[in-house]
């Protein structure tokens, strides 16, 4: 399912309109009270804003730390695919040759199609990769059972769980990539995000003079969203995780 979130640059652009927009609406509120926050009021206020700004601060820390460990796990999936199918490729060896030829084949095609999977950003493509893996899986699954079907052994046995586990690596991988930042915590970091910059705005003295003071706040917290959503985003970021351990297997792999 795309979100708004899968585009990071828009990410940026949305946040920095809003919070400036935060930021000078501030300053008309500020405008519209005729005066600046007394002296005697400064203290408590500069306490207030202090806390919104930490509180911002730790949420987009924690949001930060959410996606750097969800990332991280896409990356660790990658390589239990890899190794799963690699293991599994030696293990049909033992297979009588004919069903070894072909589950070799079949593992060659489903690398690729897992290669494929990694790096496409079209929704249409990706849908079709789906569903050809979802076929070769079954094939797969099919080549593995038949021979244990006739002849029950430990061998049998082993080559099955074999392909038990290749099978549930992409389910995990899977699983891996649908698992992103709540929309809850976007909400709050996007709220706390406003609130600091109204209270900004409203604090400031005289800012007309230097309206370019009303950009810095509004763009390092853009900034931090853009990072965030990149590398939260499994397709639509910059900071994608490559197939590098997939390629590497296929290009070991004799071709078919």
């Amino acid at each position: 399912m795309t979100t708004l979130t899968d585009s990071p640059i828009f990410v940026f652009g949305l946040s920095l309109a809003v919070l400036w927009l935060a930021a000078w609406t501030g300053a008309y509120f500020r405008k519209r009270r005729r005066q600046p926050v007394k002296d005697e009021e400064r203290q408590d206020y500069s306490v207030i804003e202090g806390a919104t700004l930490t509180l911002l601060g730790l949420i987009i820390g924690f949001s930060f730390s959410m996606a750097i460990s969800r990332y991280d796990q896409r990356k660790n999936y990658e390589e239990a695919e890899a190794n799963a199918i690699g293991t599994e490729y030696v293990r049909a060896d033992l297979l009588p040759a004919a069903d070894a030829t072909k589950v070799h084949t079949l593992l060659v095609d489903y690398v690729n199609q897992r290669i494929l999977f990694y790096n496409t950003r079209d929704a249409d493509k990706l849908r079709q990769i789906n569903a050809d893996t979802g076929q070769l899986q079954a094939s797969l699954w099919s080549a593995v059972r038949g021979p244990a079907l006739e002849k029950p052994s430990m061998l049998s046995s082993f080559i099955l769980s074999g392909m038990n586990d290749v099978l549930n690596s992409q389910g995990y991988t899977q699983a891996a990539w649908r698992n992103r930042i709540p929309t809850a915590a976007w909400a709050l970091m996007a709220a706390i995000g406003v609130c600091c910059n109204l209270l900004i705005g409203y604090g400031s003295r005289r800012i007309e003079a230097r309206p370019i003071l009303f950009v810095v706040t509004p763009l390092v917290v853009s900034i931090s969203f853009f990072l965030i959503a990149d590398i939260d985003s499994p397709r639509g970021g910059v900071i994608r995780v490559a197939p590098q351990n997939l390629v590497s297997l296929a290009k070991s792999l004799p071709p078919n």
